[in-house]
């Protein structure tokens, strides 16, 4: 196939799964340095890419567009003009499908069945069967039939300078004598969730034992509440983080000197601006969304914990299973690892 010109990437939500596909842009750009890349994209999710190197232009989309016919006319307006050569569609269901379609590629590329769902398949000219099993690997494996194969995996996620000299600020008010623990007690589903007492012991063991605070990080009303209840408990162990964007929760974490979190978008943007992480994993498995590379850990519970598949959304038992002694062992890894580089 000849260089692209134009590439349009569909990855609509949620934000720790938009993170996921990012080494995919950027091995998209490091491939075909000259040609517009693109990215279809919802809400806020959009707001990590913003300004980044790999990614052209972004089609940011409002929640609930499909159901507005003035949303999807504008967005056929945007792709035509855009002129995409090949499309990526990298969600695999029906919205994401209307976007692949509405883009006018010729080459369209997603994965095969069971991975794509609702009919996503129909759109595509190549039809992916991956072949690894962590997302950020599966994504790349999309990039074959552009004769991209194995990729080096990279986020080089942007820097946000306002968001960087709130966060600066924030830090001197904060009077911290030295970089943070930085926790988030937040889930998009409720059953990654780990108990707020659990958290608020690790960041006791983490001050008693090393000397260092946590700062505890939310985004709305029932996860402030959470962390709320993380520092009463942690008796001054713990630090209340003031509301954040994205971006800068972003510049948080790059202050952090580690990042405890289950599986959710603020970990996996840690995981991307390059913030040791420890990944909590209870219904998903750490092989498939974990942190990727050498410098995150994570702990999970005893494998006749974890729900099938089908259950993933509803279990309540497989994090109960991860206890306090192991999170504050794989935080002290951390710790260790980062006094001794």
């Amino acid at each position: 196939m000849d260089a692209p010109r134009s590439i349009v990437i569909v990855k609509l939500s949620a934000i720790g799964d938009v993170l996921h596909a990012v080494p995919a842009a950027v091995a998209l750009k490091k491939a075909f340095p000259t040609a517009r890349i693109g990215w279809a994209v919802e809400g806020r999710a959009a707001d990590v890419l913003a300004g980044h190197s790999a990614i052209d232009h972004l089609f940011r989309l409002p929640r609930g567009w499909l159901k507005s016919p003035r949303a999807v006319w504008w967005l056929r307006q945007q792709l035509r003009s855009f002129a995409a050569e090949v499309t990526v569609d990298m969600q695999g269901l029906f919205k994401s499908m209307v976007v692949t379609a509405l883009s006018g590629g010729s080459t369209r590329i997603g994965y095969a069945r069971p991975e794509s769902r609702e009919q996503a398949w129909i759109a595509y000219t190549h039809a992916i069967r991956p072949a690894t099993a962590h997302v950020i690997t599966r994504h790349c494996e999309l990039l074959a039939p552009l004769g991209i194969k194995s990729p080096a995996i990279e986020f080089n996620m942007p820097r946000w300078p306002v968001s960087r000299s709130r966060v600066n600020e924030w830090f001197r008010e904060l009077r911290f004598d030295s970089s943070p623990v930085v926790m988030n007690p937040g889930a998009g589903w409720g059953s990654k969730l780990w108990p707020v007492e659990r958290f608020a012991a690790v960041a006791g063991e983490l001050r008693q034992r090393h000397g260092v605070r946590s700062l505890v990080v939310w985004g709305g009303g029932d996860e402030r509440a959470a962390a709320e209840q993380i520092v009463a408990d942690a008796g001054g162990a713990a630090i209340l983080a003031p509301a954040t964007t994205l971006q800068d929760l972003g510049e948080v974490c790059r202050q952090a000197r580690l990042f405890i979190s289950s599986d959710t978008g603020p970990l996996h943007l840690a995981a991307a601006v390059g913030t040791p992480c420890v990944g909590l994993f209870g219904p998903v498995p750490a092989n498939r969304n974990g942190p990727y590379g050498p410098r995150h850990v994570t702990v999970e519970p005893p494998a006749d914990l974890r729900p099938a598949w089908e259950d993933r959304k509803t279990d309540r038992e497989s994090m109960r299973g991860i206890d306090v002694a192991a999170v504050v062992a794989a935080a002290e890894r951390q710790l260790f690892r980062a006094a001794a580089a």
